[in-house]
């Protein structure tokens, strides 16, 4: 029997685990912090729970079109007043984190996968050592995650300056946050606290948030969130952060101070990989200590997988997912096919969410890929007017001469659910004949795929 030792219990290595147990093998997981991760634990998981509150605010202070009034709030001629309860709201994320983490520690135990509380350290590519106990391993998969990073200059305190992973314990919703930050993780927290009541400014080192989407979701979510009433500070970034009396000042590369009640860095993340032993054991780090990992997440050390974001390979739950499951079937021996990322889906969970797969309309444009685009607003479909959805479109791109969907992306509500289609399309290599021709509820925001398809269908190639 082939024995499986995994190096952190997030969604690289409990995924990896109940594969490698499905296929017969002896597993064995060490996670250090409760199984799940940082991933269930302090990050995504929770910041999701945080912005379904957040997004229930927003519908109810929105709702006045739909017929739906605040007798008090307008009684005062102000915008409907919504009262969050931060410390209720931060308790109930908490505890869906930890029964996640059981849940999934359950299914573990379930499945014959031995769990074991520590932190460990690979002796060599066959021994893992937790604590004094030497565990063999004919194979090896290390998913050990990454952590915030921190700047010299904005040491956090767990108090006025922050990290995501503070913001759970704190008593009182920020009166003035200041995130420093606008990737993906400084919208989703800088949206969510601005619809909680927050008085956000959010500090953008590039001319538009988000600078690795698509611009034009990203022009969309910048006006919604000047119109909900978030300053977004462009071009500038964040030289210092230090407390004051009573709350913080941040100094800009530009020369302006932000005062503000909390600062929130999102600055990116550091791999958790120092003191494991990895480059004694002959696993090569690349730039910033991430793991090297080929395409079914092999490292240079036979034997050894890495799977996650220890390996710096687009920081998401499910690619670190797929990646444990892919080492896995690679290790023991399984038919599989290398990771493929041009297939990937994420999501941006702002309201409106937006979520992308596969080629960029920048691909088109600057010639890389011979494709068309079409991009239809949700404000004339007619699901989106019943809910009085304002802002959004879908946008479909597909080859130039044989209509394959190559990929797309979705500004709107639930759009991480309505990527899916477009998603399957770009794995499968359906064409836009295919999904013109496939049926979508009336109404439904995902008639608007179908309808960008037919566009497409129907458009003459130049």
């Amino acid at each position: 029997m082939t024995k499986v030792v995994i190096i952190g219990g997030g969604p690289g290595g409990y995924e990896a685990a109940l594969v490698a147990a499905q296929l017969g093998a002896d597993v064995t997981v060490v996670e250090r912090d409760g199984i799940g991760g940082s991933c269930v634990l302090t990050d995504c998981v929770p910041s999701k729970s945080l912005i379904a509150t957040s997004t229930r605010t927003t519908y109810v202070r929105e709702s006045a079109e739909l017929g739906i009034h605040i007798p008090e709030a307008e009684a005062e001629g102000c915008v409907p007043a919504v009262e969050v309860d931060i410390h209720q709201v931060n308790g109930r994320i908490k505890r869906l984190a930890r029964a996640q983490s059981d849940d999934t520690r359950a299914r573990l135990i379930k499945e014959g996968v031995e769990v074991v509380s520590g932190e460990a350290r690979l002796v060599d590519p066959h021994i893992v050592a937790v604590g004094e106990r030497r565990v063999h391993a004919d194979v090896v998969l290390l998913a050990t995650g990454a952590h915030p990073r921190e700047l010299p200059s904005a040491k956090p305190d767990g108090e006025r300056i922050l990290t995501w992973r503070h913001l759970y314990d704190l008593e009182e919703l920020p009166e003035r946050l200041i995130v420093v930050g606008s990737g993906v993780t400084g919208a989703e927290f800088a949206s969510a606290y601005q619809a909680l009541g927050s008085d956000v400014t959010l500090v953008s080192s590039r001319k538009l948030v988000m600078p690795t989407q698509d611009s034009d979701a990203a022009e969309v979510l910048e006006d919604v969130f000047a119109r909900r009433g978030m300053t977004v500070l462009s071009q500038t970034r964040a030289e210092s952060v230090v407390r004051t009396e009573d709350g913080v000042r941040v100094t800009l590369s530009d020369g302006r101070t932000v005062d503000g009640s909390h600062c929130l860095m999102t600055v990116g993340m550091i791999p958790n990989t120092d003191g494991l032993g990895l480059e004694e054991a002959g696993v090569r780090l690349g730039d910033g200590g991430f793991v090297e990992v080929d395409r079914v997440s092999r490292t240079t050390v036979p034997g050894v997988y890495a799977a996650g974001d220890c390996t710096g390979v687009n920081m998401l739950a499910s690619v670190a997912a797929m990646q444990g499951r892919i080492a896995m079937w690679h290790a023991l021996g399984e038919a599989v096919a290398p990771l493929q990322l041009s297939t990937v889906a994420s999501t941006v969970f702002t309201h409106p969410e937006l979520a992308a797969v596969g080629v960029s309309e920048d691909d088109i444009r600057s010639g890389r890929v011979d494709g068309r685009v079409v991009t239809l607003p949700l404000n004339t479909n007619p699901r989106a007017k019943m809910n009085e959805v304002r802002d959004g479109f879908v946008k479909l791109i597909c080859r130039q001469h044989t209509g394959i969907v190559l990929g797309g992306v979705i500004v709107g509500p639930r759009a991480s659910e309505l990527i899916l289609g477009v998603s399957i399309a770009v794995q499968q290599r359906l064409t836009v004949d295919d999904l013109a021709h496939t049926f979508s509820v009336y109404p439904s925001l995902s008639g608007s795929v179908t309808e960008a398809a037919r566009s497409l269908m129907l458009a003459s190639p130049e």
